[in-house]
């Protein structure tokens, strides 16, 4: 298929290149994603983005059911991603590139399959904001996440009772399966794969150029292979320049902000400002849009002045569209230099989702599957119409320009073309993703035509692979900590568990397990048999430790927590053989500092300030050094009585890398310290003063 208008223009070249897909590197400043955080995800969610459960009544009736419908609870099995730093050497990171006569695609498979370039070769123009570093923030679900490109956001939004807005999936800095696979006409077509481990899908990526075409085209698909309806999530997310003016068909939105409301609004004049215009809002925000015809194929555009710029559109199995601006005021400004270099231009996302706010999960059957057709390209509208006044002839100009480019039509049979293919099995191997299908596969003997989930198991795996074969774990973790690795949790590792001979690693997973069903009591007991089950004299304690001290802080047992937290600490430490602290000559170890990061507070919150200052000297160096830490120091300074102290760690400097979205620790300590104006440098709030 090649789209409208698509042949060369005299002075562009008149050569025809067929599509291929090869092996590049992308030289990049960046900081390295560091160590896994080797703790269990056992504390909820941060309600960053949940909605005020006083607005909900007031919502329409099936946008309330979508925001209750299963919403997330925890982040098991995965992990947690937040060993990274601020510090960016050059790195060369494998890619892999898409390209044919009209159109360059540059994917990184090892972080997530995101597109982090789409080049249009006869206009010379970048049509994504690509960012300059590869910087990870702690956006994701799992932590890190990274800004710029096109990014594939499957897994879940939301905690307790209702939704969390973000939804950046935990595979954003994660390794996708890819392939070659024959394209629908012929060419070449990158197939990216994974299963989705916070609710058990595995899904597809199909990414192909068709000969001569000005449009990337991408067919999702996810499937639900189990016997239950499965909550599904999915929104696809594309940086694009702040400064270009955003257009899609509608005239009304629901906004949600970081005051975690979520009303209705005209689009987009609202306000006394035009929010089509990412810099006229003040804060960060969601616009989630209404389509002023739903039977219409959906699309949304950024254009510049010329008029030039990104359109994605799909089949209309995709409906949602979505604008988040980052605003003009310092927060969002802080934010955007965070995620980037200062001094570079900043970015706005327009957004393609399964439901009508990112608030929402739709649901999958049991055995059925969803997909649809995506496609990403120039757009060229008349630069008057496009940026003028009246926002109805906006639209509608813009429209225009992408049914001449690429008519519905074209999309559609597009669409039935791929979904033929969508089952052929890979050819070459170009990435490998993670051995985790391969497992669930094997357990529940799935057939997934396309989308071969045949890894050996790897480290993680092979413990779980054992209790399949042989229906009870290994006795022991290796390494210095016996680190119990992640936990699977779902309702059929958990039979598995529970059948198994117990000691204490079972005991502790079988806990873990229970914690995420909700069966807290039971998770109790579970740790505690870990305690005192046969072999318990040899195995590492802190692992349940730790984990009965999460529970006694929910269960609001602050002294009996920061009891089990320092019985952790001092346990962590003897097996390394250094009891009074850790080596300033031995590399850092990732479990004591996340292990330090949980118990300096929690023996702060119950009055034991001493034994916070015992457990913080014994960090190695370079953990003190890092910014997490440099803010727990000037905690601890305050709970001390060293205000003045605690003042100069903030003058001195320190940047937190994993400063979680919307958080406002740096805010409320400071508050606690001065009444002076927040310093800019730690300004990242993301909401009205009053909101």
């Amino acid at each position: 298929m090649a789209a409208r208008g698509a042949k060369e223009r005299p002075g562009e070249g008149s050569y025809a290149l067929a599509t291929t897909i090869r092996h590049d590197r992308l030289t990049l400043p960046a900081a390295p994603l560091g160590a896994v955080n080797p703790l269990a995800p056992l504390r909820p969610l941060d309600e960053t983005h949940s909605v005020d459960p006083a607005t909900v009544p007031g919502l329409p009736p099936d946008m309330a059911r979508g925001l209750a419908f299963a919403p997330l609870t925890s982040l098991l099995p995965t992990r947690v991603l937040d060993g990274y730093e601020r510090r960016r050497v050059p790195t060369a990171l494998p890619t892999l590139v898409l390209e044919n006569s009209r159109l360059r695609a540059t994917v990184l498979p090892g972080l997530g399959g995101r597109v982090h370039s789409l080049f249009h070769k006869p206009t010379g123009r970048e049509l994504l904001y690509r960012n300059p570093v590869f910087q990870p923030a702690d956006f994701a679900l799992n932590g890190a996440w990274y800004s710029g490109g096109i990014e594939w956001n499957i897994g879940a939004t939301g905690h307790t009772t209702l939704s969390c807005a973000t939804g950046h999936t935990t595979l954003s800095c994660a390794p996708l399966h890819a392939a070659r696979v024959p394209a629908p006409d012929g060419g070449e077509m990158l197939r990216l794969w994974e299963w989705e481990r916070l609710r058990d899908l595995p899904f597809q990526v199909d990414l192909w150029l068709p000969e001569d075409s000005d449009f990337l085209l991408v067919g999702v698909r996810v499937r639900n292979p189990h016997l239950a309806t499965a909550p599904l999530y999915w929104w696809s997310n594309t940086a694009v320049p702040e400064e270009h003016r955003v257009l899609t068909p509608a005239d009304t939105a629901w906004h949600f902000g970081y005051e975690r409301r979520l009303r209705r609004v005209p689009f987009p004049h609202h306000d006394g400002a035009d929010r089509s215009h990412p810099a006229h809002s003040p804060h960060p925000a969601d616009y989630f849009h209404e389509p002023r015809d739903p039977a219409a194929r959906p699309w949304i555009a950024a254009l510049d002045r010329e008029g030039h710029g990104l359109v994605q559109t799909s089949t209309g199995e995709l409906p949602g569209r979505k604008l988040f601006v980052w605003g003009s005021g310092p927060g969002g400004r802080r934010w955007q230099e965070w995620l980037t270099e200062p001094g570079t231009a900043g970015y706005a996302e327009i957004q393609a989702g399964l439901a009508r706010t990112q608030l929402e999960h739709v649901p999958l059957p049991a055995g059925a599957e969803t997909a649809w057709l995506e496609a990403y390209g120039p757009l060229q509208a008349d630069p008057a119409t496009a940026h003028g006044p009246d926002w109805a002839a906006a639209t509608t100009e813009a429209g225009a320009a992408l049914d001449r480019a690429l008519s519905t039509e074209e999309l559609a049979a597009a669409r039935d073309a791929w979904r033929a293919v969508a089952d052929t099995p890979p050819g070459e191997r170009l990435a490998t993703g993670s051995a985790w299908g391969a497992l669930e596969v094997r357990r529940a003997a799935l057939g997934l035509p396309g989308t071969p989930f045949d890894d050996a198991p790897g480290p993680e795996q092979r413990p779980w692979a054992a209790l399949l074969d042989t229906g009870a774990l290994p006795a022991k973790a290796p390494g210095p900590d016996q680190d119990p690795g992640p936990t699977l949790v779902s309702p059929a590792w958990r039979d598995l568990l529970e059948t198994a001979a117990p000691d204490p690693l079972t005991e502790y997973h079988l806990g873990v397990a229970q914690w995420h069903a909700g069966d807290l009591a039971q998770a109790v007991r579970s740790w505690e048999r870990a305690l005192t089950a046969p072999g318990a004299a040899d195995a590492a304690r802190w692992p349940a430790l730790r984990a009965l001290a999460v529970a006694d802080t929910g269960a609001r047992h602050p002294v009996r927590a920061a009891e089990r937290y320092a019985e952790a600490l001092a346990d962590a430490l003897a097996r390394r053989g250094t009891p009074d602290g850790e080596d300033p000559d031995d590399e850092p170890s990732p479990l004591f500092a996340a292990l330090a990061r949980e118990a300096v507070p929690a023996l702060l919150a119950a009055d034991r300030a001493g034994a916070a200052r015992e457990a913080y000297g014994r960090l190695h160096p370079a953990t003190r050094a890092r910014g997490r830490f440099r803010l727990l120091e000037a905690q601890l300074l305050l709970a001390e009585g060293e205000r003045e102290a605690a003042v100069a760690v903030f003058t001195g400097g320190f940047e937190v890398a994993d400063l979680r979205e919307g958080d406002e620790v740096l805010s409320e300590t400071w508050a606690r310290l001065s009444d002076e104006p927040l310093p800019a440098a730690y300004d990242f709030r993301m909401r009205p003063a009053d909101g």
